[in-house]
């Protein structure tokens, strides 16, 4: 893996032919704000403060063209002002508002204790196999139908979810058609149209039901926000968990001593969780699109830029975490932007971390050393940062 200081940070390759951390190192200490030239050019955000400030200035920096630097050069994202993602105030907090009902403690309590059941027993069923992949037994299977069993989606639908999820956002293969990630999001958002549908006739008592008969505003959503809406859950629910705990396991059979102290009670699972999801930082960064002319970290923005901004390197800023490449369950305080920040703060955090303390709990019940048995496989994506397998054995 090499260094370079000029990556192309559209080219999904980039950081799997080329060391991350080292890149964004040298960012931030030279040029912590910088134009990215391109067809559209943007503007590039490393330090861990900017950062913290764009979150935070929703009303100068849109969500409503697009969060996913691909989709802004692409024109923006069609699901802009429908899905709580991309879109701003006021429409933002009344589907936030909606959206939040889905995670409440009535609905998650009975969820928590699944993820618990649920990665207690793939955790189990894998223990004394030997060498297999971490990613299809295991991390795969928690988030999917964590968010499934919320959604009451059919057992025999989660297969195919899961295929198409894994495509929207990210490849096993640097030269993907891009085209196959757009079908998959149009496979999921075509049946969350129809499943909406059949919830809007013949409600029940799940989150899906609640999306579809729900008054916002004025009025219920259209068929279509609704899809888009379940749409995102999916997709923010089995993405970002599933790379983090594939993560998890591997730097932890990296890291013995870490390892032996989580087991010990040394280092808490909760403190733990926080550190996997700095590590890990499943999104690579968000994007935004500026309203009017603004200044960030002392470059003048004008109003239409694309705005990027790099969790990788605020996860990873000195100026804010000690020895940032030192993995440290007990490191605290934990100020990683993994969720986001401000009001687009991810609405599924608080399933995030159950799902991730699930799992770590799991480990820890059951399982004494963990070896890496292989090189795991990278994603090749501008947007997702993990890995899609990882051969393991645990002992």
């Amino acid at each position: 893996m090499t260094i370079r200081t000029d990556l192309d940070l559209t080219d999904a390759a980039a950081f799997v032919r080329h060391d991350a951390h080292e890149f964004w190192r040298e960012v931030r200490m030279s040029r912590p704000v910088y134009w990215h030239d391109g067809n559209p050019g943007f503007w590039v955000v490393a330090r861990h403060a900017d950062v913290l400030a764009c979150y935070a200035d929703a009303a100068s920096l849109s969500s409503a063209r697009g969060t996913v630097l691909d989709v802004l050069l692409n024109g923006g994202d069609s699901a802009g002002g429908k899905m709580l993602a991309v879109t701003d105030r006021p429409r933002h907090r009344e589907l936030r508002n909606l959206m939040l009902r889905a995670f409440s403690p009535r609905v998650l309590g009975a969820v928590e204790s699944g993820v618990r059941a649920r990665a207690s027993r793939l955790v189990a069923r894998v223990a004394r196999r030997g060498t297999f992949d971490f990613a299809t037994e295991v991390a795969e299977h928690i988030p999917m139908n964590t968010i499934c069993d919320l959604l009451s989606i059919p057992e025999a639908d989660r297969e195919k979810l899961l295929r198409w999820n894994k495509l929207a956002l990210s490849s096993e293969d640097a030269e993907a058609d891009p085209l196959d990630s757009l079908e998959a999001r149009n496979e999921i958002v075509g049946y969350f149209m129809d499943l909406a549908r059949q919830r809007r006739r013949d409600p029940g008592d799940d989150v899906v039901s609640m999306i579809a008969t729900a008054r916002v505003g004025e009025g219920p959503l259209t068929l279509e926000e609704v899809a888009l809406n379940c749409y995102s859950l999916v997709l923010g629910g089995d993405e970002s968990s599933r790379v983090s705990a594939i993560c998890a396991v591997k730097t932890l059979a990296e890291h013995p001593e870490q390892w032996r102290a989580l087991r010990a009670g040394s280092a808490g699972i909760d403190g733990a969780v926080e550190e996997v999801l700095r590590w890990a930082t499943p999104a690579r960064h968000f994007a935004r699109t500026a309203t009017r002319d603004l200044e960030i970290g002392g470059r003048h923005v004008r109003a239409g830029d694309i705005v990027t901004l790099w969790n990788t390197s605020a996860n990873n800023d000195e100026e804010v975490f000690d020895r940032p490449r030192r993995f440290d369950l007990t490191r605290s305080p934990n100020k990683h932007l993994s969720f986001g920040h401000g009001p687009h703060f991810c609405v599924g955090a608080f399933l995030g971390r159950a799902e991730l303390r699930a799992l770590l709990a799991a480990l820890v019940e059951t399982v004494d050393e963990i070896e890496v048995c292989g090189p795991p496989t990278p994603i090749y994506s501008t947007f997702l940062n993990g890995y899609s397998s990882l051969p393991v054995a645990f002992r």
